[in-house]
């Protein structure tokens, strides 16, 4: 399987917190995936990796500026790949390397982001994260 090279290698020494295959009700007028479809599963991708350290309500705060490097396109199986960054009092940054997989098995960089959550309770104040013992 051929990987192209841009900004990053694909991580095959990695599992992907989530892979999602790409349907035409996420496209756009344009026939790629809307970026508001990747940054949703940015979204759920980060907060699986941060609920390792805090299994309670987080509330997400930041991301920082994406930039797709690649379009998206129907039937591509994209693979969000997680790291945690940092583990503050209250909130938790990771990290989520997206990467697309084209019907020709070929590997592309989409993005990445770092994306800040917050643990918080039921009425949606800060409460410390539960770091593992």
């Amino acid at each position: 399987m051929e990987t192209r090279q841009t900004e990053a290698r694909y991580p095959n020494d990695r599992q992907p917190s989530i892979r999602v295959v790409m349907m035409p009700r996420d496209t756009n007028p344009f026939g790629t995936i809307f970026g508001g479809v990747i940054l949703s599963h940015i979204d759920v991708a980060a907060a699986i990796e941060i609920h390792r350290y805090h299994p309670d309500r987080l509330v997400t705060v930041a991301m920082d500026q994406i930039v797709f490097k690649q379009p998206v396109f129907v039937g591509d199986l994209v693979s969000f790949f997680t790291e945690t960054v940092r583990i503050g009092t209250t909130s938790a940054t990771a990290k989520v390397s997206v990467w697309a997989q084209r019907s020709s098995h070929e590997f592309v960089y989409v993005t990445e982001a770092l994306v800040t959550m917050v643990a918080v309770d039921d009425q949606f104040r800060k409460v410390p994260i539960q770091k593992p013992q």
